[in-house]
């Protein structure tokens, strides 16, 4: 008996071509949540400047008086101080070119229009750009405004309970949160299972978080281990921070000129700069930021955290 089977239908390959096709938008893998600018809070500029001025302090504060009879005492006095040289932080620009063939829009613009799709992956990239600077510029980034008195060195290289409760002591006037790359912080979970004191979740800016002492950790892989944002080796090294963020609690602030023309969001502009004799509509993507430190206690690094350190948790038959 033939036991081959033949299709008297139409097959599967033929039917798709009379079928519509289910699309999404462009993907771009690299992008992530960026939740170093959700978390950090901004302020607007209008010159695109901003000047810290600081107090010039001694060992102790300003002299005052406490006391009932003011008659058979002498009010102390005395002035503040202030810099003769504050510094001004500049914002610097993020800028990049995105060009457009106007026949492909037209021909391929649906569903999606070809030139929104393109811009909108463009300001993405800027933006991505944005949070990298943020931590690594090498004038305002925040690893390389980290006084010398507030960073502080992994006692045993892999992140510990005990060198995050040390790091707080370096910002402890209302931290708002760590900083650290996702490795990091998976070294710091494994330290903490070991310990037998899982770190509570907490919920801030649209996202879920471990917290120690009720401070976030916020992961970001701009924060490089051994100077790259994926390591391929398990083991390496970066850094952990801690940061205070706001103008009115001193701390750290981040800076965009506001009020920008064509601007898109916080301190990103787009403008089209025409079309070209070719066909090539041009757009100019212009993101100004910077970063300032009012206090120098805003900001704490723990420094050579290693990363690959694993233990076996299986039970051991006795």
């Amino acid at each position: 008996m033939d036991k081959t089977h033949t299709h008297n239908a139409l097959g599967r390959d033929g039917a798709s071509q009379l079928s519509d096709i289910v699309k999404t938008r462009p993907q771009f893998g690299a992008l992530t949540p960026r939740w170093v600018t959700k978390v950090l809070e901004f302020k607007g500029l209008e010159t695109g400047i901003y000047r810290v001025n600081r107090v010039v302090e001694g060992d102790t504060p300003l002299d005052a008086l406490c006391s009932q009879d003011l008659k058979k005492t002498t009010i102390p006095q005395g002035y503040i101080e202030y810099e003769t040289k504050p510094r001004e932080y500049r914002l610097n620009s993020i800028s990049a070119i995105i060009n457009v063939d106007t026949r492909i829009a037209d021909l391929y613009g649906k569903p999606y229009d070809q030139s929104e799709e393109q811009l909108a992956l463009a300001i993405e990239s800027v933006k991505e750009r944005q949070e990298s600077q943020i931590i690594n510029n090498d004038e305002y980034g925040l690893l390389h405004n980290v006084e010398a008195s507030q960073r502080i060195e992994a006692r045993y290289g892999r992140p510990m309970p005990d060198d995050l409760d040390e790091l707080l002591t370096k910002v402890w006037k209302d931290p708002s949160f760590f900083l650290a790359h996702p490795r990091a912080i998976a070294a710091f979970e494994r330290e903490c299972t070991r310990r037998g004191v899982p770190p509570v979740t907490v919920n801030i800016a649209g996202g879920t978080f471990i917290s120690w002492r009720g401070v976030p950790l916020i992961p970001t892989d701009k924060l490089f281990v051994d100077g790259v944002k994926n390591p391929k080796s398990k083991a390496g090294k970066t850094s952990i921070l801690l940061v205070r963020t706001g103008e009115s609690k001193r701390g750290v602030v981040g800076l965009y000129q506001a009020g920008l023309p064509n601007e898109k969001s916080r301190g990103l502009s787009v403008r089209f700069r025409g079309i070209d004799d070719r066909g090539i509509a041009s757009y100019l993507l212009s993101l100004y930021c910077s970063t300032a430190v009012l206090a120098p206690d805003a900001l704490a690094s723990l420094d050579n955290v290693e990363v690959g350190e694993y233990y076996d948790y299986r039970v051991q038959s006795v």
